[in-house]
């Protein structure tokens, strides 16, 4: 057995070149195919001023839900929980139907019990529900 030498068997390698190319190719197929959604933000436009020709008599009274700085609700200037002022605005809105409502918040009222007041004026049919930051 002179004649035979003896090699150690070479170690296997795997060559990762192809399943980089397939990730490569699979992750540009997902960013072309992507679709991408723009949200959308609450309205904070105050409402329209009114036209000059109009009277006093003749505008319509707005609800007014203020927001304060410990977050106590008031609408109209009634104090009421946030499970009252739905009911609040339906009522109000049943003295005068086609009223606006304005939430008027303090700067450092919390923002969820803003949008909670959002949200239920419209569950309750709200059609002009406006936002606007009050003056500390």
């Amino acid at each position: 057995m002179r004649g035979r030498s003896h090699k150690a068997p070479e170690e296997a390698s795997v060559d990762l070149t192809p399943m980089l190319d397939v990730v490569f190719i699979l992750l540009i197929f997902f960013i072309v195919t992507s679709t991408f959604i723009q949200e959308e933000a609450i309205g904070l436009e105050p409402p329209p001023p009114p036209s000059p020709d109009q009277n006093q008599d003749q505008q319509q009274q707005a609800i007014l839900v203020y927001v304060g700085e410990d977050n106590l609700i008031t609408v109209n200037g009634r104090y009421t929980e946030l499970a009252g002022v739905r009911a609040n605005m339906e009522r109000l809105r049943a003295e005068n139907p086609d009223s606006a409502l304005i939430i008027q918040a303090h700067p450092r009222a919390k923002t969820g019990t803003i949008v909670k007041i959002r949200d239920e004026a419209y569950n309750a049919k709200m059609t002009r529900v406006n936002i606007v930051q009050s003056e500390e």
